[in-house]
């Protein structure tokens, strides 16, 4: 009957002997003494193993000692140096299995080798394998159904929180008790997929950033901030640090959201001009506008071409603008700079919404009295006389 042609891998420990010097043996003689092994190899069926040959070969010089199990499935071999070896067990020229071992001088190992109990214990593992293998494609197709469910709900959650943001604030709160519920359907099907989802698994942080993304809109900064964090810890993604420097400067930790920043920024250097805006945005949502002009400065040098970022520094100069006494006025103080972001976003955006707005704060500028000179004031030759 043929046998299949599997190898297995073992190692066997060999404990060290403590040699003793005796009348007649110097311990310089019993350091050279030969290595023996010998044992008894039983087939699947657990009757002896007959004929088959055994190979030991020593890893380092390359020496090979022969040997064969007689009829009763015994083997023995003497006049081994000591080293280390490996043992293979062959049926013809083919190899089924294969040991290691260190054989120390005169030291007689014993290896038997049961093909039977062998087998027994692969097939023991393969079930377990496979059973293993069962679960976790279960457990992946439980966690995807939630992940699918809370990622539409969010989608849907996204769209109303835009539509809150548009709205006339008398509506904004039935609106937001919309909104409320069904972000919480997507945190709880996120949170499900997560219970999922085993803790090596490499799309956790997916789930986490999910997460965190549910709870930012539906504006629960902090508990947004904490999912962020999650999957950062995971993986460095600079989207994931962005979102979480978002949160960070929404709940006023902002100390923490420029380092979360500045970790974006270090990981995505090209969209630098970006990360110190939304930090900007950030810090100008949460009331802190004069902490928000450090960073749009530095989103204006790092892209100057940015009509949004322009129109940003403009309106936040503006209202950290100071006032002073003249006599019985109270007479505002324009921030230097305030005009030139304005003009910038005009020139950059003249027909977009930050250009428009940037206008609208140069008019209102103009009905302050602060005695602004701009391009927007200057008429030009065609129209001074009357051509449209």
């Amino acid at each position: 009957m043929k046998r299949p042609q599997h190898t297995w891998a073992a190692i066997a420990v060999v404990c060290a002997l403590t040699l003793t010097a005796g009348f007649g043996a110097s311990a310089a003689a019993q350091a050279q003494a030969p290595a023996k092994i010998h044992g008894s190899v039983s087939d699947t069926k657990g009757s002896p193993f007959i004929n088959l040959n055994i190979s030991l070969k020593n890893t380092t010089t390359g020496q090979t000692f022969d040997a064969a199990t007689d009829t009763a499935g015994r083997y023995s071999r003497t006049g081994i140096p000591a080293g280390n070896y490996t043992i293979s067990f062959k049926q013809g020229a083919s190899e089924i299995y294969s040991v290691v071992a260190v054989l120390a001088p005169g030291q007689d190992l014993l290896e038997d080798i049961n093909f039977k109990e062998i087998q027994a214990k692969e097939n023991s593992d393969q079930a377990e394998n496979e059973k293993k293998a069962s679960e976790a494609r279960a457990k992946f197709a439980a966690m995807k159904v939630h992940f699918d469910a809370g990622s539409t709900a969010l989608d849907a959650a996204k769209q109303q929180r835009t539509q809150v943001d548009k709205a006339p604030k008398d509506q904004q709160a039935a609106m937001q008790a919309q909104l409320d519920t069904t972000a919480g359907t997507a945190i709880t099907e996120l949170k499900a997929a997560l219970d999922s989802t085993p803790d090596d698994s490499s799309n956790r942080h997916i789930v986490f950033a999910k997460l965190g993304d549910a709870y930012e809109t539906d504006a629960k900064y902090s508990d947004a901030a904490g999912y962020y964090g999650k999957a950062v810890a995971l993986k460095e993604d600079p989207s994931y640090y962005n979102n979480l420097g978002n949160c960070l400067a929404r709940i006023g930790k902002v100390d923490d959201a420029l380092a979360a920043y500045q970790k974006a920024i270090g990981l995505d250097p090209t969209n630098t001009a970006m990360y110190w805006r939304n930090f900007a945005i950030g810090l100008y949502n949460s009331g802190r506008i004069k902490e928000s002009l450090d960073p749009l400065r530095k989103a204006t040098d790092a892209d100057p071409k940015s009509a949004q970022a322009w129109y940003l520094l403009g309106a936040a100069l503006v209202n950290t603008m100071e006032f002073k006494q003249d006599g019985d006025k109270v007479v505002p103080v324009m921030q230097p700079g305030t005009i030139e972001a304005y003009q910038k976003a005009i020139d950059l955006d003249p027909n977009g919404p930050y250009g428009a707005q940037a206008k609208d704060g140069m008019v209102a500028l103009q009905a302050m009295g602060v005695g602004i000179d701009t391009k927007l004031s200057q008429k030009s030759p065609d129209a001074k006389k009357g051509k449209k």
